[in-house]
């Protein structure tokens, strides 16, 4: 699926160029401002970070500079509600693209409380229902972090408070999801209680080489690295990867997928987080978003970085 011949020297002029080339555009999208922290971020920022098969990190640009992950966390989430319910997780989210924005109501209703996919809005929120269960909101999110950290190696990892706190603050929106949901019976917990919990996760701010790091696990089938330690099944990273690919980028899902090739998840921070299973695992940030919600440098950028790499999941092995 993979070109197997492109020597790291390759590689890191591959990104190098793409950095200096995203350095040079002029359109760069526009960043979150329903978010305040996220109004206030520097759109003229670009990072891109790739950690091979063998454990190089490649990296470009603002790679050392930490970014709210918003919706990338839900990748995290996902991992962690499976090992908890495993295919029971389905009976209360669907694994169908939605076609409508990230936080809609409306397909919500028709369906009678059930979302349409983990990475949604609601289906998130359900996701994080599930691990909340029986814990307290505070260790629940303890497990969240610590199991991000665990995929990362990295115990320098946290979440922005001032992030934290204005979600809490301004999420309307996913109040009127989490509320809607709890009518039906979909999540169990008291909706504050899940909310705080999303919201706190949606505001783990990591580096790209961070996020790509953590990463590594869906890249190696559910493996820190290639025969290393697993954090999840094979069954379960294949099913993750898949979802990504199909429902990682919202209502761009199919573009992304259809110019990148990569299973991939967006957040509204600017974020992306990809792989190329077995073979790297990548993470890209500009803060300007695209008009339906995905940064604007980083998709362009990883669909060169394919392009150059032949990193494609629809590639023959």
């Amino acid at each position: 699926m993979a070109k197997q011949d492109l020597s790291s020297e390759r590689l890191r002029d591959i990104v190098t160029d793409i950095a200096e080339e995203m350095a040079a555009e002029t359109e760069r999208g526009k960043v979150a401002d329903y978010i305040p922290p996220l109004a206030r971020i520097d759109p003229n920022q670009f990072a891109l970070s790739v950690i091979t098969r063998d454990g190089e990190t490649i990296s470009a640009g603002d790679a050392q500079t930490r970014f709210s992950i918003q919706s990338v966390s839900k990748v995290f989430t996902l991992a962690l509600g499976l090992g908890r319910l495993g295919d029971r997780l389905w009976s209360r989210v669907g694994r169908e693209p939605s076609g409508d924005p990230f936080n809609s109501i409306v397909q919500l209703e028709y369906e009678k409380g059930l979302p349409r996919n983990p990475f949604i809005n609601a289906g998130a929120i359900v996701v994080t229902d599930s691990i909340l269960g029986s814990f307290v909101p505070k260790e629940a999110l303890g497990e969240i972090l610590r199991f991000v950290r665990f995929l990362a190696s990295d115990d320098d990892i946290a979440i922005d408070p001032d992030v934290a706190r204005s979600e809490l603050a301004t999420g309307f929106q996913n109040a009127a999801l989490a509320n809607f949901m709890r009518s039906f019976g979909t999540i169990t917990s008291p909706p504050e209680q899940t909310l705080g919990v999303y919201f706190h996760h949606c505001a783990i701010a990591m580096t790209t080489e961070q996020l790509a790091a953590s990463a590594r696990f869906l890249a190696f089938d559910g493996c820190l690295s290639p025969g290393g330690p697993r954090a999840i099944s094979a069954r379960m990273a294949r099913q993750i990867n898949t979802l990504m690919l199909t429902c990682g980028h919202y209502d761009g899902s199919g573009e992304f997928a259809f110019r990148v090739g990569l299973p991939g998840k967006s957040g509204v921070g600017g974020g992306i987080m990809a792989v190329v299973p077995g073979q790297a695992a990548i993470s890209c940030w500009s803060p300007g978003l695209n008009a339906v919600g995905n940064s604007h440098l980083a998709s362009r950028a990883l669909e060169r970085l394919a392009l150059r790499t032949g990193w494609s999941v629809f590639a023959p092995r």
